[in-house]
């Protein structure tokens, strides 16, 4: 199971910290990464991280501004998410899965409720 959090209202060039916590059998998966998806379009790969050696990957759109980071002793993955623009409103999902830093959703077994991301101009 996956359980996300940290979404909100933010003003364009703000911050958020997303959330991601796992538990059960997602605990034993090899990446965890983080998609979005915004109303009338696919969901996206955002950003991903190893559990193990910490291997991250970053979509164009957010390199430089997003930061994808984990805690293994609390089975957590982060999302910060800095200069935030209206163009990064969306759902944002985390998912996990054995698939070695994909950044397709169908590779990803587990996936968590969404969080709503909003950034206002």
């Amino acid at each position: 199971q996956l359980q996300a959090s940290g979404g909100g209202l933010v003003q364009a060039g703000g911050s958020l910290r997303l959330s991601c916590a796992a538990s059960g059998r997602t605990v034993s998966s090899v990446t965890m990464s983080w998609f979005r998806q915004a109303p009338g379009k696919e969901r996206e790969f955002v950003a991903a991280i190893t559990w193990r050696l910490g291997v991250t990957q970053y979509a164009d759109s957010v390199k430089g501004r997003f930061t994808i980071s984990r805690d293994n002793a609390k089975y957590t993955v982060y999302l910060q998410m800095n200069s935030l623009k209206p163009e990064d409103t969306a759902v944002y999902y985390c998912a996990t899965g054995m698939a070695y830093v994909s950044t397709s959703p169908s590779a990803y077994a587990y996936w968590g409720q969404g969080t709503q991301v909003t950034v206002s101009s």
